[in-house]
């Protein structure tokens, strides 16, 4: 087995692939910033070491591994294996490599990869042996897998470092622009991506962007309309979930319901519902498995405080508002939704300042937090009133001063964003225990 050390282990990519290491019986270590991070729990609960950054951490016995946000440049840990000599893999080269050894299949898409990740190793898990990396953190290895799940992020180009068997690509987006140009680049990126994939891609078919999608392999579509090779019909809802049948190529399939709300956790279910069908997964397991799926960290994951619901979700771009507002007004009918929302990053912000405000206008009431900046931009001229000046109603909430909250009596308080919006809720919960 071999000794591998990870340079940056708490990073959510690092941190489950170490765990699916582990988990397959391999000498697992890594080095990281002594911050905390929900990341590192996973890994203490496995008796997976976490040391500070040092020199003396490297030996040669060691198959190393960074995080992409390290480099010689500003890491004492790479400069001593350059200094010896050492080869070290990056997370996205090695990834690339190590998913080689299984039936390989990347979810990518502009939103809701996460949770299709989440979802899709779930039901194959419950079929047959199979290992996953999914981006909140969470990883798990089987060291008889015949599937590998991962969650492939185009963030970059980062998800040309894989050529998988299979790819669900959820959706084409604008997003990221402080990478991308526009969303031309977007679906040029994806484009690259499409032509390695090495066995067939299931792609949502509502979506316009994939549509265009060329391919060496076939193009499965998914999605609400007929035109699709897997589509839903008869979508109804109650307090169990949400229950519709499926069609293959026009000819019924089955009937499947999931716990979840709103239209993206259909598309979502249906691409799993693809990829099994394709792989020739027993129908009664597939429905099963979606039935029982508990969802990813920070995805939905919701609380009753006194008569309020809280809901911590990471939607952070406006079509995840929308999204996560509309499953909230379909599973609690006739409460009021209040929307506490932390912008990710000034280039984020500035990019969508007005389609921010349009889908935060589909809450009741909007509270805003101040814009959470990011290691690559540390200032700007905008201001979170930019934003509150473009929403009716809107009002700033600061982390000391959460209790106006509890004003809203039996609504669904929603904590949305991608920093640390967590902190707000824990505040206010706080404020409801005195």
């Amino acid at each position: 087995m071999t000794d591998y050390h990870f340079i940056g282990i708490k990073g959510s990519g690092m941190s489950a692939l170490a765990q699916i290491l582990s988990d397959m019986k391999h000498g697992v270590q890594g080095s990281d910033v002594e911050k905390v991070f929900f990341t590192q729990l996973p890994l203490e609960k496995r008796g997976i070491p976490i040391h500070p950054f040092l020199g003396t951490n490297i030996s040669e016995n060691q198959t190393l591994i960074h995080s992409p946000a390290y480099s010689v440049d500003n890491n004492v840990e790479m400069q001593m294996a350059q200094e010896k000599e050492m080869t070290v893999h990056s997370y996205p080269d090695f990834l690339g490599e190590f998913i080689q050894q299984f039936t390989s299949i990347a979810v990518t898409g502009s939103h809701g990869k996460t949770t299709t990740t989440g979802l899709l190793s779930h039901v194959l898990g419950g079929a047959r042996p199979t290992s996953y990396l999914i981006g909140d953190g969470t990883g798990k290895g089987h060291p008889e897998s015949d599937f590998f799940v991962f969650e492939a992020c185009e963030y970059r180009r980062h998800f040309l470092n894989y050529h998988p068997d299979y790819a669900i690509m959820t959706n084409i987006d604008f997003d990221h622009p402080d990478y991308f140009k526009n969303v031309e680049d977007v679906f040029d990126a994806f484009q690259s991506m499409a032509m390695q994939v090495k066995k067939a891609i299931v792609a949502c078919g509502d979506d316009e962007h994939l549509q265009h999608i060329a391919a060496n392999v076939p193009v499965l579509y998914y999605g609400l309309s007929e035109q699709n090779d897997f589509y839903a019909k008869d979508i109804r809802t109650d307090h169990e979930g949400t229950h519709f049948d499926v069609y293959v190529r026009s000819a019924f399939y089955g009937s499947f319901t999931i716990p979840g709300y709103g239209n993206h956790h259909i598309l979502n279910a249906l691409g799993v519902i693809a990829i099994c069908h394709y792989e020739e997964i027993e129908l009664d397991k597939i429905q099963a498995q979606l039935k029982t799926f508990a969802g990813v960290k920070r995805r939905f994951t919701e609380k009753q405080v006194g008569a309020q619901i809280l809901i911590d979700d990471y939607a952070h771009h406006p079509t995840e508002i929308s999204a996560t507002i509309e499953s909230v007004k379909k599973k609690y009918v006739g409460k009021e939704v209040i929307a506490v929302f932390q912008p990710h990053t000034f280039s984020r912000t500035k990019t969508f300042l007005d389609a921010f405000a349009k889908s935060l206008g589909e809450a009741d009431h909007v509270y805003l937090c101040d814009i959470f900046s990011s290691a690559r931009e540390k200032s700007s001229q905008l201001t979170i009133e930019d934003l509150q000046s473009r929403i009716d109603g809107a009002k700033l909430i600061r982390e000391d001063a959460t209790s106006i909250l509890q004003s809203h009596e039996d609504s669904v308080i929603v904590f949305m964003g991608a920093g640390d919006v967590q902190k707000f809720q824990k505040a206010y919960e706080a404020t409801c225990a005195v």
